[in-house]
């Protein structure tokens, strides 16, 4: 039984990819990529999986609700075991290497269910007053994070909410544990990082995609968000692209200023997921 993986930089054309790969072994595809997991967030997030593959994972919450590591492993798992029951191979794709790392591996932090009441508590407060909260409960933990995870108001809660229940921060190995997870034996897992070999290359991909995004509509699609209710708080909306043309919609942004800024962020994205994926010895590198 087989199991594929395909993570790597965004714009590398994961996507195809995977589908390539699910024909070709009669498979199914779990997604693995954060931002389209959510509803409604169609155009920016590029949901452009080919037709006629059967895909899981995908359009399961609402842009205003909050889904961790956690909670994808809790709905991945029964997914690949209903999979290799009837002879289907699972195709995991996304760039969420969180998502993919806490599948993979037996990250003890995924034992930890979410705490509704205190995220509750936490979800008004700002991105410093996190950060005091985090350090007078572990400042260990603060310590380890990176200057992104810092600023991230959805990492910090979490982590506040782990540091709640262990008294010192978790250092996974990574030895890969999802058969174990499953019950099963003989188990192949293939597991694939797909990047770019050239930075100019990477760039010209994410301009041509950001492009192509404010072509299909991406400001009506901000539009009508807002619209419906939806905020820049929201966590669906916390995302690269949105937050920028949120800010456009609201004047503090010209609509260059927008666009330039997410082509910054995006770029910074694809950086951030190469340095944490590198240090993971089981992916095998793709170059496109």
């Amino acid at each position: 039984m087989k199991i594929i993986v395909i993570t790597g930089q965004t714009a590398t054309g994961k996507t195809n990819y995977a589908a390539e790969l699910a024909k070709k072994h009669h498979g199914e595809l779990i997604n693995a990529d954060s931002r389209q997991i959510y509803k409604k967030l169609d155009i920016i997030t590029g949901k452009d999986y080919p037709p006629g593959i059967r895909i899981h994972l995908y359009d399961i919450v609402n842009p205003n609700e909050y889904f961790s590591s956690f909670d994808y492993v809790q709905r991945a798992l029964p997914l690949i075991k209903k999979m290799l029951a009837r002879d289907t191979t699972p195709v995991i794709g996304g760039g969420t290497y969180l998502y993919i790392k806490h599948l993979l591996y037996n990250v003890e932090t995924e034992n930890i269910p979410p705490d509704w009441q205190l995220r509750k508590e936490l979800e008004n407060k700002t991105v410093s007053e996190l950060q005091s909260i985090l350090t007078s409960i572990n400042n260990l933990a603060i310590q380890q994070l990176n200057n992104s995870e810092r600023n991230n108001p959805q990492r910090l809660i979490r982590k506040i909410e782990i540091a709640k229940v262990r008294s010192m921060p978790i250092n996974p190995t990574l030895t890969i544990t999802l058969p174990r997870k499953l019950g099963e034996h003989n188990l192949n897992i293939e597991f694939i990082g797909l990047r770019f070999n050239d930075k100019k290359i990477l760039k010209a991909k994410i301009i041509a995609r950001v492009e192509d995004r404010l072509k299909s509509g991406a400001i009506d699609e901000v539009k009508k968000l807002l619209a419906a209710g939806y905020t820049e708080n929201d966590p669906g909306l916390k995302t690269i692209g949105y937050q920028q043309l949120i800010k456009h919609l609201k004047g503090d942004l010209s609509k260059e200023q927008a666009i330039k800024q997410w082509i910054f962020k995006e770029l910074q994205y694809a950086k951030r997921q190469y340095t944490f994926m590198k240090k993971d010895p089981n992916l095998v590198w793709k170059t496109v």
